[in-house]
């Protein structure tokens, strides 16, 4: 297999692109700014959803579905969320086409009496549901997910990080008080980062977004901030505390244990297929994808070596067998006998596409019970006895979960700085990028400024962390506390 990947230091972003198209993840769609998730790419999202999901049913939440058409005057019943979609929405207006000498056209006559939006989220039709579902205390809480996908009107894309539409989860919740809400939004953002840092190994940062950057519609939104390798910031995933706002809008109300009727409050929560881009980001190199082992689709593939049949026949009996034998481990594993293709081209494209463990089986291994190990993020290569070999591919797995999480903690460490002042801001994020801590005053000037000079925007408010009062770095003034910025996707 022929590699065709840029390496980073020459310019990411193709190094970035070309790692999406030699491990088959994705690629463009006839439909600009869409994309085709290919099965490797899809398999990788099915093991990150199926352990999301898990932590949600352990969680105490149930999943539903909702339909992707949204009435238009839904919309505008929350001003602020009008006001944050309206430029992204994508509009139906009608409702068939027509055969005309061209081919086909749009019936003038199936004009819908009121336009349909495709949803960009479903704050708005979950909660003219909702309405309908509580009226008493005893209803609440309402734990719900939705798996989806959504649509959102984007003029420049790059593949999972942002695209016209994209695949997601959507948790939302009502509760019958601020208190319970507070501690739901919460309690999601650290199933976030426990995901994203037990799961994808990618460390990140929790905090809370400022006014300017929160949901449209929310009170709060809190986050999940990871670095990626080129000193830019991923926004991973955000649990947004919506107050009472939706259910005012949709007047979804409930009579309380005293018989006082009270309007419920709200929590929504989300991640999406941009968690592949980060994962991509967080640990690839310059050969290719690396994929940490626990949402790696296949976290061991065996390459049976051979020069005619006779030593196919044997080589392929010891290769299943080994298969059969990590397969009972629990292990994801198969076997490439691809006769079409020689080993090592299946080596290259076993490296590109970000196999965690590669064994090699030849004839000599074969009568000495042994295979050829190794590893994709270290390149380790040793002779391994077949005796415990799953006991020891377990442990290698185990251990390179680990590795890479501390692998990107101490990037991100080092490369995570302080600014006391502008000028040393503006010097740091040219020369080094990465996150920066400063003081700001706390003012929507202030933010805007140095998000219009420098293009780094405040990725959020660490919620971890003592206060540590000061003068904003910009204008002086009195500052609480240092809030994190970075450029970012």
């Amino acid at each position: 297999m022929a590699k065709k990947i840029t390496a980073r230091k020459t310019d990411y972003s193709q190094w970035y692109q070309d790692i999406v198209k030699e491990a088959n993840l994705a690629e463009h769609s006839p439909v600009r700014g869409c994309m085709v998730v290919k099965p490797t790419g899809y398999a990788i999202w099915e093991n990150m959803r199926d352990a999301l999901d898990r932590m949600f049913k352990e969680t105490g939440h149930q999943n539903a579905y909702f339909p992707l058409f949204i009435p238009k005057s839904f919309l505008s019943r929350e001003a602020s969320h009008v006001e944050g979609f309206a430029k992204e929405c994508a509009v139906v207006t009608h409702s068939r086409l027509i055969s005309t000498e061209n081919g086909v056209d749009v019936d003038p006559d199936s004009r819908l009496e009121e336009e349909l939006i495709i949803r960009p989220t479903s704050e708005t039709i979950i909660w003219d549901t909702y309405k309908n579902w509580i009226q008493s205390y005893r209803d609440l809480p309402i734990l719900v997910n939705q798996w989806a996908n959504v649509v959102r009107w984007e003029m420049r894309t790059r593949l999972f990080l942002r695209t016209m539409e994209f695949l997601w989860q959507e948790g939302h919740t009502a509760h019958a008080t601020r208190e319970e809400a507070e501690a739901e939004t919460k309690q999601m953002l650290e199933v976030y980062r426990t995901f994203a840092e037990d799961y994808m190994a990618m460390p990140v940062i929790t905090g809370v977004k400022t006014a300017s950057e929160r949901f449209a519609g929310a009170v709060d939104t809190y986050c999940i901030e990871a670095l990626m390798q080129d000193g830019k910031a991923l926004q991973a995933g955000t649990s947004h505390f919506l107050g009472q706002n939706f259910a005012k809008a949709f007047d979804c109300t409930f009579q309380d244990k005293d018989g006082q009727v009270k309007h419920v409050w709200a929590t929504s929560w989300g991640v999406s297929t941009r968690l592949i881009g980060g994962l991509i980001m967080t640990h690839s190199d310059d050969n290719g994808l690396i994929i940490p082992p626990r949402i790696a689709p296949w976290q061991v593939v065996i390459v049976p070596i051979y020069r005619n049949d006779e030593e196919r026949a044997a080589v392929l009996e010891y290769s299943n067998s080994l298969c059969e034998e990590l397969r009972d481990a629990s292990v994801r594993v198969k076997v490439d006998d691809r006769d079409q293709y020689k080993p090592g081209w299946k080596f290259a494209q076993h490296e590109v596409e970000g196999i965690p463990v590669r064994l090699a089986v030849g004839p000599r291994d074969v009568k000495n019970a042994k295979a050829e190990f190794v590893r994709r993020d270290t390149g380790e290569k040793q002779l391994i006895s077949r005796d415990g070999i799953s006991t020891f591919v377990k442990n290698q797995l185990i251990g390179m979960q680990h590795e890479l999480l501390e692998a990107a903690k101490e990037r991100t460490k080092n490369e995570t700085r302080e600014a006391g002042s502008y000028e040393e801001f503006k010097k740091i994020l040219n020369k080094h990028g990465g996150f920066i801590y400063a003081h700001w005053d706390g003012t929507a000037e202030t933010e805007a400024k140095v998000k219009e000079e420098t293009k780094a925007t405040i990725r959020c408010i660490p919620l971890h962390g003592e206060s540590e009062p000061g003068k904003c770095m910009v204008t002086g003034k009195p500052s609480e506390r240092k809030v994190l910025f970075a450029r970012a996707y």
